[in-house]
């Protein structure tokens, strides 16, 4: 493909030779010949000063901010990384513009209704792809997590791979980073979902009006902007919305449903989606489950599908660590949990303590080098919450463990002094497992289907949910 139509693209100028581009490459140390680098300007390196090396691997031209010292040919660009979005999805051949994307973004809940409408196209008979947290799948493809929303190159690749198999539908995960680093920019969204805006990630965005804002800027590039109505940042959004369909559970919505029976398995609920309505039986529990079923719920009868095919996938959707049951040992219930944030925390707590016939115990953290601020806030919730905690390590990623667990304890301590702390995660988990006796409850959060554990760089082989099931055994487990 020719550098001319590149620069073009991706609203540059081009200064010197229009070379052919075999490939694109964002990482100077994996660069090869026909490669077109760009410099991006990070958070902690800028890349610019890497272009040399790219260009003695082999790199034939590069996409700039300012001129580098190379003798390759260039695309000056005022912003690399909107360059990088629109330049990857025409080298891809706009692959975004043959497939139905529907983007769904909110702190919580992402990962839980892209699997949602994932179970209920199919059901449907649509050929579907699925890009997030835990990974991407279409067709026999399963890749293996990665990013929540892939860089461009990555992201433009694969859309482009879902394209060639026939992919009719992408459901995709997209983060507020993602957004705020404009990695997604050419998409126009057939459907825009937004879940809720609740604390986490403040120390990339600063504040919460950052972060929401960031948010907001997905909703101006889609056909549909289905909104939560619960969740007051939904008046925002529907300002810069073409058109807006609402859900919820406790406000005025134009989808809606009523709970009908909320089991420790699976919840029962008749929705009503714009006057048609559906009795679903959910295999989650949980109100928050409810509600994110009819975000997909809604999506997908705006995409045509009935109410009984609408019914038939909901009730077969499963979800990674989502408020998993794992098994019942010694007469408690075991669950994992992805839940990392105070508002995701206290809604799967809140779901599993209307069942506890016992004591309600948690085993969380805080994962390293994110936002700080939510971490006693975090131990506050789980005091309120539960009968008694293990507070412990999640990611600590180049933190101390121990520097973490003590600035959960600050929270809890408000509350509660019922708790103890044990930095090994394996051991956390273990103490908790031995306490509980019949018609205890034991979650498991933070870390869900995550199948490693970094720490100082290093990610180690770990599960939540392999820990606990050998701990069970086999004899009491079921």
């Amino acid at each position: 493909m020719k550098l001319s139509y590149l620069a073009a693209e991706g609203g540059g100028v081009l200064k010197g030779a229009d070379v052919e581009i075999g490939s694109l490459c964002t990482d100077s140390r994996v660069a090869g010949e026909g490669d077109l680098f760009f410099c991006i300007n990070g958070t902690h390196e800028d890349a610019h000063k890497y272009a040399r090396e790219a260009e003695r691997r082999g790199a034939c031209a590069v996409v700039c901010e300012r001129p580098t010292e190379t003798s390759l040919p260039y695309i000056l660009v005022p912003d690399c990384r909107l360059a990088m979005a629109h330049i990857a999805a025409a080298f891809y051949g706009h692959p975004e513009k043959y497939m139905k994307l529907i983007g769904v973004t909110g702190t919580n809940g992402k990962t839980t209704v892209t699997h949602m409408l994932f179970s209920v196209l199919t059901a449907a008979g649509k050929r579907a792809g699925l890009i997030g947290t835990l990974g991407a799948r279409f067709k026999d493809t399963v890749l293996p997590p990665a990013l929540t929303t892939p860089d461009p190159v990555s992201l433009f690749s694969l859309l482009s791979d879902m394209r060639k198999e026939g992919v009719e539908y992408v459901l995709m995960e997209v983060s507020a980073h993602a957004l705020a680093l404009k990695k997604d920019r050419p998409i126009v969204y057939e459907c825009a979902i937004f879940t809720n805006l609740t604390q986490d990630h403040l120390d990339f965005f600063g504040d919460m009006q950052s972060y929401g804002m960031a948010k907001k800027s997905m909703f101006s590039r889609c056909k549909l902007a289905i909104l939560n109505a619960d969740d007051p940042f939904s008046k925002e959004i529907s300002a810069v919305s073409p058109e807006v369909l609402t859900y919820g559970l406790d406000c005025p919505a134009d989808c809606f449903a009523m709970v009908e029976r909320e089991g420790i398995e699976a919840t029962r609920a008749l929705l009503n989606l714009e006057d048609d309505l559906c009795e679903i039986e959910l295999p989650m529990t949980g109100r928050h489950n409810v509600s994110n079923a009819l975000a997909a719920a809604a999506c997908c009868r705006r995409l045509g599908v009935d109410m009984e095919t609408i019914a038939e996938g909901l009730s077969g959707v499963t979800v990674d660590g989502r408020l998993e049951r794992v098994g019942n040992y010694r007469g408690a219930d075991l669950f994992v949990d992805f839940a990392h944030t105070p508002d995701g925390l206290e809604k799967s707590l809140q779901a599993l303590k209307k069942h506890a016939k016992g004591k309600l115990i948690a085993v969380f953290g805080c994962g390293g080098n994110r936002d700080r601020a939510k971490r006693p806030i975090m131990g506050e919730v789980v005091a309120k919450n539960c009968d008694f905690a293990v507070i412990t390590s999640d990611n600590p990623r180049y933190e101390d463990p121990c520097a973490i667990i003590s600035e959960i304890e600050e929270g809890y301590k408000r509350v509660s002094r019922s708790y103890v702390a044990i930095e090994e995660r394996e051991k956390a988990i273990a103490y908790a497992v031995q306490k509980l006796e019949k018609g205890d409850i034991l979650l498991v959060a933070g870390k869900g289907g995550e199948t490693e554990q970094e720490i100082m760089g290093v990610k180690y082989k770990y599960s939540d949910r392999e820990v606990l099931k050998s701990l069970m055994g086999n004899g009491n487990a079921q």
